[in-house]
């Protein structure tokens, strides 16, 4: 008998990266080596300290036992000295912080803890998919806000505040934005924390993004009394290159985090310890490691930059992050034929902005994860298609 899922995942499709992946692994296996420019997933290793923590620590006999749900307090203190010394934010590491297994499962037990059948969230577009999809499962409505290029890709409050907001229970947000690398302001910060106060909307920041190419690291908590009405996401996938070691981490005020985990708790248990204390090293390293990895995605950015130049795209030279987000020329009808040309004709993969939101039709995406080597090597491929 075949089987018949939940209705929850109606409309719910697969993840576009899960998809494309399967299709680059498709024509890799056709002899086509495909190079992904597409993913931000750091190809960069932790630093030496962090991995011989981890190993030191996994040797011990006593630390393979179920860990305690709001993570080993060794963790959550690194937390809030990183907090302090980098955003300037004071946390309770005993009731303001709650680790996660990687960053991208919080944005699923806000939704899960928040949302009922019908209630409403805000989700920008262009934006990470995520957002949409864990609001679906959840029950809610994702009601999305169009930003553009002419506002700086902020929110339009004056807009936002003319909506019927009565079933709004969450606003998502995003800075450094991502696709669009677009930086945030303390002004921009302030609105955003006034707007959730005003209308009684939680405040949803994910905050993954801060350390890249970016010379002031902000958390929205740093606005006054910000935590009466938000809750910030964060993570060391991308600041500390330990993606695949899932380790993330939701701030906020003791009631929220009290509330979130009622529903994490029943979820999963607390991450192996030795990847936790590993964790805490890598937050106690100082502004050397930050300067030596960005200093690598600063000259690999030279490069998509030259990317960009030959597919005649223009870009804004002072966003940030992990990626370059670009309009395309207007030759092709939208980001997905420029994207597809590149993956058929060049064999390299670009990201069309698509994906993120109908705000993102007109671009692209480009990824700082990969070696020199592999850029001169896309840049020589398109070359070839561009020229022919």
């Amino acid at each position: 008998m075949a089987s018949k899922t939940a209705k929850r995942l109606d409309g719910i499709g697969e993840y576009y990266f899960s998809r494309k992946l399967r299709e680059i692994d498709e024509r890799n296996q056709q002899g086509k080596n495909i190079i992904n420019l597409g993913i931000g997933s750091p190809d960069l290793p932790p630093h030496p300290d962090v991995i011989r923590t981890l190993q030191e620590e996994s040797a011990k006999p006593n630390v393979h036992a179920y860990q305690n749900y709001k993570g080993s307090p060794v963790l959550r203190r690194a937390i809030a000295g990183w907090y302090e010394k980098w955003y300037g934010v004071e946390l309770d590491p005993e009731s303001e912080i709650l680790p996660l297994i990687g960053s991208k499962e919080g944005i699923m037990h806000i939704c899960m803890t928040y949302l009922n059948e019908g209630d409403e969230a805000l989700i920008p577009n262009p934006g990470y998919p995520t957002y949409s999809a864990a609001v679906k499962l959840a029950g809610g409505i994702p009601v999305t806000y169009e930003m553009n290029e002419a506002n700086h890709w902020e929110p339009d409050f004056a807009a936002l505040g003319q909506k019927d907001l009565s079933k709004v229970k969450l606003l998502w947000v995003n800075y450094p934005h991502m696709p669009t690398g677009q930086p945030p302001t303390p002004c921009l910060f302030e609105k955003i924390v006034a707007f959730g106060k005003k209308h009684d909307i939680i405040i949803c920041h994910d905050n993954p993004y801060s350390f890249i190419l970016n010379e002031q690291p902000m958390s929205l908590l740093h606005v006054p009394d910000a935590k009466d009405t938000v809750i910030e996401l964060n993570s060391l996938s991308k600041s500390q290159n330990m993606a695949g070691w899932r380790v993330g981490m939701l701030c906020a005020s003791r009631e929220r985090i009290e509330e979130v985990l009622r529903f994490k708790s029943n979820m999963d248990s607390g991450m192996f310890l030795p990847v936790q204390l590993a964790a805490a090293k890598a937050l106690e390293l100082g502004k050397e490691w930050y300067d030596e990895v960005n200093a690598i995605y600063r000259r690999r950015r030279e490069k998509v930059f030259d990317i960009l130049d030959i597919l005649k795209c223009s870009y804004a030279k002072q966003q940030v992050g992990m990626f370059v987000w670009a309009k395309i020329p207007g030759s092709y009808r939208d980001g997905y034929a420029l994207s597809d040309e590149v993956l058929y004709d060049a064999n390299v993969f670009i990201t069309p902005g698509g994906i993120f939101g109908s705000a993102g039709e007109n671009y692209i995406r480009i990824s700082l994860c990969g070696s020199m080597e592999r850029f001169e090597e896309a840049i020589a491929r398109i070359k070839a298609i561009i020229h022919s």
